[in-house]
């Protein structure tokens, strides 16, 4: 009977085990392993209802062998546990994984050019099929003969190091535009900037696109502060924007340092959104529980890494096509710390 499981004891499921108890043949077994988009459903099902029965393990091996591929790929993302990297980590090796490719992941804990360069070396010497990039900070460079045309997902930005780049970030130029758009369009002179660290491309991002939307406006540009992404360096930079009676409205780069700031100007007795108007970036699951909760940029970075992996994918599977370049769309979620300009400011 074609759906009945019997388990084969003293030696390890094969392929034509699993073939036997689906009905199917062994070379529909491999089709169904291998992904073969042109198996009809139910025969899919049976045959991996199969494979479940009978702890069928795939001989990994034998299918990069066939398929000539290596089915992993390479992650080098900055050791952080800050929001941004650490979520677009997350959701990437899941994409990964839900497409069955292995991972091989390096961490790098420093900004320095040549450690982002060998770990890329190091990457590419394992073989892999395809390199994900999620490296937000400093510059580096890479002779493109060492990667050719290897495929390379860059999730913060074009870098050139292969002839196979794929790109796919978050619009944060149009973000911050927006939120500084958004700040004076409620009357507000001008607005201040709390930035991100020097050398973070997102940091590099947010502070242009906040420069533009000030000079299109014709708005004064007051001198930028650059914190380190968390809310105590929000809190220590908040402090001296708290102390100065001219601050109405401000646009942080991230939503740790707004909640830094939030605290700041609270003890300053200064009044949000009252007396300041406060606009973060990220939309953080916290952003929306606090006191007040916090008007913000949102970028979806489970949407974003998992499309960049699925454009990945396709660049590993059809070599010949480019310019697969795409900026996702980021949103205004305007809620309780953003009003109009106190009377006479």
């Amino acid at each position: 009977m074609a759906g009945e499981i019997v388990t084969r004891k003293g030696r390890p499921v094969v392929a034509m085990d699993v073939a036997r108890a689906a009905g199917v043949s062994q070379k529909t077994v491999s089709r169904v392993i291998n992904g073969d988009p042109h198996v009809r459903p139910a025969v899919r099902e049976r045959v991996q209802h199969a494979i479940v029965a009978l702890g069928y393990r795939p001989n990994r091996a034998a299918r990069n062998l066939v398929l000539g591929r290596s089915l992993t790929i390479g992650v080098l993302s900055v050791g952080s546990t800050d929001y941004g990297p650490s979520s677009l980590m997350v959701a990437a090796e899941h994409a990964i994984r839900s497409a069955r490719y292995a991972m091989s992941v390096i961490n790098t804990f420093e900004d320095e050019s040549e450690t982002i360069t060998g770990a890329l070396h190091d990457l590419v010497g394992q073989g892999v099929d395809g390199i994900v990039v999620n490296e937000p900070v400093g510059s580096f460079s890479l002779d493109r003969g060492t990667i050719g045309d290897l495929p390379v997902l860059s999730l913060s930005g074009p870098y050139g190091i292969s002839t196979n780049e794929v790109v796919a970030d978050a619009d944060q130029g149009a973000g911050a535009r927006g939120a500084t758009e958004h700040l004076l369009g409620l009357g507000h002179r001008t607005v201040h900037h709390l930035a991100g660290p020097v050398g973070w491309r997102s940091s590099a991002l947010r502070l242009e696109g906040w420069r533009g939307a000030l000079a299109a406006a014709g708005a004064a540009q007051p001198p930028v502060q650059h914190g380190d992404w968390t809310a105590q360096s929000g809190y220590a930079l908040g402090a001296r924007l708290a102390a100065d009676p001219a601050v109405t409205a401000v646009f942080v780069a991230n939503d740790q340092m707004a909640i830094g700031l939030l605290r700041a100007l609270a003890e300053a007795g200064r009044d949000v959104p009252g007396d300041v108007s406060v606009v973060g970036f990220d939309d953080v699951p916290e952003a929306a529980y606090l006191s007040r909760a916090l008007t913000t940029v949102r970028q979806d970075l489970a949407h974003l890494a998992m499309f960049g992996v699925g454009l990945l994918i396709d660049a590993i599977s059809n070599p010949r096509r480019q310019d697969r370049r795409e900026n996702v769309p980021v949103e205004l979620v305007v809620r309780e710390t953003t009003a109009a300009a106190p009377p006479g400011r």
